[in-house]
């Protein structure tokens, strides 16, 4: 079975999972920027997508592309910020992938989460407006009304942290070689 890996990322911690699982498993990576219908010569579609305000980048441009995925394995991977271990953070992952996909392939595709980082210092002026918007809002909320979410983009804001872990790949390439 011929494969790809495909990526969105804006900042560029996407870009590294989506070239470490490429090295890991000598599958041809791309962006999702220069992806066309070739997309369709492959049975198995890997698609890693930054997490930007609840959607996840370049998915749904994407899969749009896609004829038939009736012999197709379809799997993705979302890399942001909060923590994917947080069953509310990954219901909400899930719901708004569910927002971007069929429900065909939605039922279809094998989900995973990765953790990513920031950089505060590197975004662009929608981004450092969005979360100084964003942290604005849930900074003054009551401690029992934050999220784990909320609580970790309070404690990381307008600091450069690192979550990437490689190791997390390991049960994405088991998946790729099923």
């Amino acid at each position: 079975m011929n494969s790809i890996i495909v990526y969105g990322s804006h900042y560029g911690t996407t870009k590294r999972y989506a070239e470490e699982l490429s090295k890991r498993t000598n599958i041809k990576v791309i962006s999702f920027k220069k992806i066309n219908q070739q997309i369709n010569e492959y049975d198995n579609i890997i698609y890693l997508g930054g997490l930007y305000a609840g959607g996840v980048l370049g998915m749904s441009k994407t899969i749009k592309k896609l004829n038939n995925i009736l012999n197709k394995k379809i799997i993705i991977v979302t890399v942001g910020l909060s923590d994917p271990m947080d069953e509310v953070n990954k219901n909400n992952i899930r719901n708004n992938i569910k927002k971007q996909v069929s429900k065909e392939i939605f039922e279809k595709a094998k989900i995973f989460h990765l953790r990513g980082g920031i950089d505060y210092s590197k975004l662009n002026f929608t981004h450092k407006t969005m979360m100084k918007l964003l942290y604005n809002a849930v900074k003054n909320l009551p401690e029992e009304k934050q999220t784990a979410e909320d609580r970790a983009m309070i404690e990381t804001y307008n600091k450069k942290v690192n979550f990437i872990d490689f190791s997390d790949l390991d049960k994405i390439i088991n998946e790729v070689q099923k």
